[in-house]
């Protein structure tokens, strides 16, 4: 990482959020200084993180949750007209749209996903000492 984009990273606040800030980017209001899993079609030039020093890789998989002991008939109900509606060509449209890659995750998967990253989210919380009011 270049001298100034380290300078940059010190004294910025980040947003780390869905593309929503694309517009202020594409009309050069803000700077993208990284993306965070692999490089965006939309702005090639951009490094990841991971490519400027920065030790972090999240995605954000879109995901439906139920209560706990739903009928498992149920559960495979949704979760198939979950993935197909994933694959319709309007929802691949739109999550192109917004810079986002296609994440499915099947419920086993799913559920996985969400006990491992709340495990990884707090123990970055309590390596930061932060502590919830």
């Amino acid at each position: 990482m270049g001298r100034a984009r380290r300078r940059i990273f010190r004294h910025i606040h980040f947003l780390a959020d869905d593309s929503g800030w694309a517009p202020p980017v594409n009309s050069g209001q803000l700077c993208l200084l990284a993306i965070w899993i692999k490089r965006s079609k939309s702005w090639p030039d951009v490094p990841t993180l991971k490519e400027s020093g920065v030790a972090m890789v999240s995605n954000s998989p879109f995901g439906l949750a139920g209560p706990k002991g739903m009928d498992p008939k149920v559960v495979q109900i949704l979760q198939d007209a979950f993935k197909k509606g994933m694959e319709e060509p309007s929802d691949v449209e739109t999550i192109a749209k917004i810079d986002q890659e296609p994440f499915y995750l099947n419920t086993v998967d799913y559920r996985a996903f969400v006990m491992r990253t709340v495990a990884e989210q707090r123990q970055v919380m309590e390596e930061l000492r932060f502590k919830p009011e």
